[in-house]
């Protein structure tokens, strides 16, 4: 299995820039999927999360701006960031919590990650 993730970039403050990532191998099942982020010199955070259902998970910092969405039939999940500021800099990483067999626990799989730069 697989994770790609793509769509990072430099933007100017209070622009917007659309993450996707895609999974990809032998899968069954797809369970929650979230982005992740981390920024030099601090720990990884999780931004947001959304499950099989659409329920979806915002953390304080990024409530309002930015919109977490996936296409279960590409096993794709998405990320709309707007408003974004300097402390939004960080490398991006996508995670997803899967299953390849019917009858298995899901395991955690982590993408690449792709750096989101936000010029003041």
């Amino acid at each position: 299995v697989q994770l790609q993730a793509s769509g990072g970039g430099l933007v100017q403050a209070g622009g917007s820039l659309r993450l996707s990532c895609a999974a990809s191998g032998r899968i069954f099942r797809i369970n929650a999927m979230g982005w992740y982020r981390q920024a030099p010199g601090k720990e990884r955070e999780l931004v947001a999360s959304i499950t099989s259902v659409g329920n979806t998970y915002y953390s304080d910092s990024v409530k309002g701006r930015f919109a977490i969405s996936r296409d279960n039939d590409r096993y794709t999940v998405y990320l709309q960031m707007n408003s974004l500021n300097a402390e939004d800099t960080a490398v991006y990483y996508c995670n997803a919590d899967l299953l390849q067999y019917r009858y298995e626990r899901g395991q955690d799989y982590w993408g690449q990650g792709t750096q989101v730069t936000v010029s003041s």
